[in-house]
């Protein structure tokens, strides 16, 4: 790869009078920041962060000017670790990828060995990306679940935000695992897909967030997997059954999180903290593995697939943070 062949990528940056602008830009192999590892990017994918970074949230973007996408597959063309070589198929995930480095949405990302993962040989780049940095926190939740003891003969479980990316990989995984699911959505239309994708029941919003300020509520569920946060989460925190868990991984209905202490004293409720972003390597592998296994759900995602180009990102994130978007984007950085 020469170092001065241009490329797409779509790079956010400060205009006049400070507003954020996000455009498809042409840079080169030398713009990109140091690592042992250059990717040419097949697929990324979009989600919630990579929606901040394209608004230089402060909590996510250290400094502008900025390429966003927080994951991506491809193949390796330039490595100077023995770990990779040229041609290999590989994905990232998570670490710094996208924020706070230049991350997936650029024809060509250069990122340091640690983070780079082997493809499993049965996923492509685009299947490796259907899962992306969402499917593979859906599946460190229920990793999480499965590891604190519930089994699917322990009751329903939840899954708030059940239309979005975590939430329909972690419909689809739990339903796959023998689990009785509990979908919650805000979008009626959207029943008829959930159920399909293995939800036994669904719920609206306001079900499962009680304003009461009741310390408990009565028990119902084994285990959640809670994408929003907020009353939502409380809520579910005090709706738990005795020694449920929740698993949290998102934060669109507020951080503020207000229950008592009873949930966890008189219940024995667990609060399980999902950050992939650090997962260690091990985890990392072995949830990887189950992915392109034993846990393989793509052919129940596909019909929650859309792929967009570089040039589309921005009116993908417009319906994201409305709370418009649903299933999996994937993003093609081969051009505009």
């Amino acid at each position: 790869m020469s170092p001065t062949e241009p490329f797409p990528c779509l790079m956010v940056r400060h205009s006049v009078g400070e507003t954020t602008t996000v455009q498809v830009e042409s840079i080169t192999v030398a713009d990109l920041p140091p690592g042992e590892v250059l990717i040419k990017v097949v697929y990324s994918s979009l989600n919630y962060k990579d929606a901040l970074a394209t608004q230089a949230h402060p909590g996510v973007v250290n400094q502008l000017p900025h390429v966003p996408g927080i994951d991506c597959a491809g193949t390796v063309v330039e490595s100077s670790v023995a770990d990779f070589a040229v041609d290999d198929s590989v994905l990232v995930t998570g670490y710094d990828l996208g924020a706070p480095a230049w991350g997936g949405f650029s024809r060509f990302v250069r990122v340091p060995s640690e983070w780079v993962v082997r493809l499993p040989a049965v996923l492509s780049p685009r299947q490796a990306m259907i899962y992306g940095t969402a499917g593979f926190t859906a599946a460190q939740s229920v990793r999480a679940i499965c590891h604190h003891g519930i089994l699917p003969t322990g009751g329903e479980v939840v899954v708030t935000g059940a239309t979005g990316g975590v939430g329909s990989v972690a419909v689809a995984l739990l339903a796959k695992l023998g689990y009785t699911v509990v979908a919650v959505t805000g979008k009626p239309e959207l029943h008829g897909a959930l159920t399909e994708l293995g939800a036994a029941r669904i719920l609206s919003r306001q079900e499962v967030s009680d304003t009461t300020g009741k310390p408990l509520l009565s028990p119902r569920w084994a285990a959640a997997v809670d994408t929003v946060g907020g009353n939502v989460l409380a809520t579910l925190l005090r709706s738990l059954k005795h020694r449920g868990c929740v698993t949290a991984c998102g934060l669109v209905a507020g951080i503020e999180l207000p229950p008592t202490v009873f949930p966890f004293i008189l219940r024995g409720a667990a609060l399980l903290g999902i950050d992939s972003a650090k997962c260690p390597r091990g985890p990392r592998l072995e949830i990887w593995n189950h992915l392109a296994g034993d846990w393989n759900v793509l052919r129940q995602l596909e019909p929650w697939v859309r792929e967009v180009s570089l040039a589309e990102v921005p009116a993908e994130v417009t319906a994201m943070l409305a709370g418009k978007s649903q299933g999996r984007v994937l993003v093609r950085p081969m051009g505009a």
